[in-house]
């Protein structure tokens, strides 16, 4: 408990515990507190990482599963697979990052591979079967993780309250859901219906080889052959200079993060360090529930489109409707946040999103406006899902710094002090919330939701009986109820996670009365929980 801590509304105090004093930690009032500037900066990077995601888990499945004639089953088990590697690799790259604390070094050395290793997924030469899928799934994956990890820690060690950490979030993923939104519209406007011609290049034998293969029962061209393989193609291509331009606006004018001394941990030590505070760990399995429930849909839209909606030339303008109603609710959840807590605004976006699901498994053939308006509500919650949890996330790393001093590079340990010992007014301290550490559990859950999600809900549909394509009763309402109600329940577990760990996860934060510009965590008395 930090005695004396001040309630800051919209600001930084300097000198502030919480927000680290210029001489410490190199963020002043004018590079820590969420100024527009570097706020638009330090987001930019969002977009072409957001852009990349999108294809892997959305069109890569289909793409695959059609295009190139693997089944369901098959391409599941391949993204099961390759998020399996990531259960090694994305908590190794997290506790390297602090090992090395450069966070623009991490992510100028991951983005030439990860725009390549695009390139090489979206444009499969033909004839490209399962080993090529997890060969280029496994090194796109590392690139993101290397330039993700590094990129979230950098956002949270760069704010300085509450509230400026939430609006860097949110900045992040305003650009994330930009770049989503081009990543879904791009690839029909790319393909050879919006381009008004032929697929050629390089994904020119995918799109012959899927208009021999993809043909859905009513006779119409599937998506894979009118713009599927060619535009995710061209797709590929549109990323690179969109990589460089966001890439080199972030790592040149985002302020820069507070430089911190290496962490002298051994490896396992490290990693089990952040497992072991019970604030993450709490926080990282109610994220874990409440983003398999998110990534169902996300596996099984373009089917559900398709096949319940039967609406399939429709299936972009639903996915741009989606994304661009979550960047709208992102300063609402903001802002309601400030105002009740984080937590009790996470709670309230999941309870939207439990209705909206259960409206959406009992849709059918031509239920259009019904599903756009699921597309709105269901968009809105998700701006919660996105800003919420890194948020409360980088509160729990700010409170463990102030529970034990920092490790910023000014600060000078005795005489004789070594391995990850601390030391405060004399004291040896317990090591602090590592956010390498932190970040790198933090993508293998959110790699592996949305890998579960894929592994088991393609599998699931097969034993159940669907096909794309398919036109029966029985195929369509299996398809129907996977995407809507397994989801449900999925939602409601996180919610009552997260409801019984509210204290370890907000401490004190979850009651406090609305304060203007609230800040989250800090109860009435000023106190820090």
């Amino acid at each position: 408990m930090t005695e004396g801590a001040r309630v800051v509304p919209d600001g930084c105090a300097a000198g502030d515990a919480s927000a680290g004093t210029p001489g410490a930690s190199g963020i002043g009032r004018d590079r820590g507190c969420g100024e527009r500037g570097d706020l638009i900066a330090y987001g930019a990077l969002g977009l072409p990482l957001a852009f990349a995601a999108l294809p892997i888990y959305v069109h890569v499945p289909r793409l695959y599963a059609e295009g190139l004639g693997l089944s369901l089953a098959l391409v599941g088990a391949v993204l099961l697979a390759a998020r399996i590697v990531d259960a090694v690799t994305d908590p190794l790259i997290g506790w390297a990052n602090d090992r090395l604390p450069r966070r623009r070094l991490w992510i100028a050395l991951a983005l030439p591979a990860l725009g390549a290793g695009m390139l090489g997924l979206l444009v499969p030469p033909a004839g490209s079967g399962a080993a090529w899928l997890f060969g280029l799934l496994v090194a796109v994956s590392l690139a993101y993780s290397v330039a993700s990890i590094a990129y979230n820690a950098w956002g949270a060690e760069v704010a300085a309250t509450p509230a400026a950490r939430t609006r860097f979030v949110a900045s992040r993923e305003a650009f994330a859901l930009a770049g989503v939104v081009l990543a879904a519209a791009l690839p029909g406007l790319l393909g050879d219906a919006g381009m008004g011609g032929e697929g050629a290049g390089a994904g020119a034998g995918v799109v012959r080889e899927a208009e021999v293969s993809a043909q859905p029962a009513d006779g119409a061209p599937a998506s894979v052959s009118d713009g599927g393989a060619a535009g995710l193609a061209r797709l590929a291509w549109a990323f690179l200079p969109l990589l460089v331009v966001f890439g080199l606006w972030t790592l040149w004018r985002a302020p820069a993060p507070p430089p911190l001394a290496p962490v002298r941990a051994a490896l396992w030590r490290g990693l089990r360090a952040a497992l072991g505070d019970a604030g993450f760990a709490r926080l990282l399995a109610v994220f874990a529930a409440n983003g398999i429930a998110a990534a169902i849909p996300s596996a099984t839209v373009l089917f559900f489109v398709a096949d319940v909606l039967q609406a399939e030339a429709l299936a972009g303008a639903f996915l741009a409707l989606y994304f661009v109603a979550a960047a709208a609710g992102l300063p609402v959840w903001t802002r309601l946040s400030q105002r009740i807590g984080k937590l009790r605004a996470w709670l309230g976006s999941m309870a939207l999103a439990v209705a909206v699901f259960a409206w959406a498994g009992l849709l059918g053939s031509g239920d259009l406006v019904a599903y756009a308006c699921i597309c709105v509500l269901s968009g809105l919650a998700l701006g919660a899902d996105l800003t919420l949890p890194p948020s409360l996330l980088a509160d729990l790393l700010a409170r463990g710094r102030e529970r034990a001093p920092s490790r910023h590079l000014e600060a000078v340990a005795p005489i004789g002090m070594t391995g990850d010992a601390r030391m405060h007014d004399g004291a040896a301290c317990a090591p602090t919330l590592e956010a390498g550490a932190c970040f790198g559990w933090w993508s293998f859950v959110t790699k592996a939701n949305l890998a579960l999600a894929a592994g088991l809900a393609l599998p699931l549909l097969a034993l159940l009986g669907y096909t794309p394509g398919a036109r029966e009763a029985a195929a369509v309402g299996a398809l129907a109820a996977v995407y809507g109600f397994v989801p449900v329940a999925l939602k409601l577990a996180a919610i009552a996670l997260l409801w019984r760990w509210r204290d370890a996860i907000e401490p004190g934060g979850w009651r406090a009365s609305p304060v203007p510009g609230g800040v989250g965590g800090k109860d009435l008395r000023g106190e820090q929980s």
